[in-house]
């Protein structure tokens, strides 16, 4: 493969790009949480696009979780507070 034979400048590397008329990304904010983002695009933020959700984000699954964790505990609660009432005491 052929090397260069010296380094080429700043100028005439830049002058490659100069004519491309490359613009900016526009930005856009989200509807609902006013997250900066781009156009067209589902918010990384809150999940929503147009004001429609699409995506569940980290904190929709970190609550829904929580919820399951919290329904398990009172299962499990319920069913030691109950076993331990349903005991028939001993009397002498």
């Amino acid at each position: 493969m052929p090397t260069p034979k010296r380094k080429l400048s700043r100028s005439r590397r830049d002058k490659r790009s100069a004519n491309k008329g490359l613009k900016p990304k526009a930005v856009a904010s989200c509807q609902t949480c006013q997250a900066p983002i781009a156009t067209h695009k589902i918010c990384s933020e809150c999940g929503y696009y147009k004001g429609v959700k699409i995506l569940r984000t980290k904190q929709d699954r970190k609550f829904s979780r929580a919820q399951t964790r919290e329904a398990v505990q009172a299962k499990v609660q319920s069913r030691t507070n109950s076993a331990g009432s349903s005991e028939p005491s001993s009397a002498s």
